[in-house]
């Protein structure tokens, strides 16, 4: 017996395109793969990304509006992660397809 491939309903598209749209930007995206390997701070971001410290922390200001990342207070540091488990498995994913 053949499986049936379930239709996603406009709401699961809406999630998937809103999810899309917040990886769209390159600095975004770049950020998001460095934060793939466990978590950084700004500053760590700031080095592995090449943008300025103002530009990653809004950035990441973006992406915890958006569910993406959450922080957590380290001493005298803010470390941030990726906090949506779906995003880990696309960052996956896009690095198996373009990062070979």
């Amino acid at each position: 017996m053949a499986k049936t491939k379930k239709t996603p309903t406009i709401e699961q598209c809406e999630t998937v395109a809103q999810t899309l749209k917040a990886l769209a930007h390159p600095q975004r995206l770049m950020i998001l793969c460095q934060l793939f390997d466990g978590p950084k701070t700004v500053s760590e971001l700031e080095l592995l990304s090449g943008a300025t410290q103002s530009a990653v922390s809004q950035f990441l200001n973006r992406m915890k509006l958006e569910k993406l990342v959450t922080s957590k207070r380290q001493s005298n540091f803010v470390q941030y992660r990726i906090s949506d488990p779906n995003v880990l498995k696309l960052i996956k994913s896009m690095n198996k397809i373009y990062c070979v």
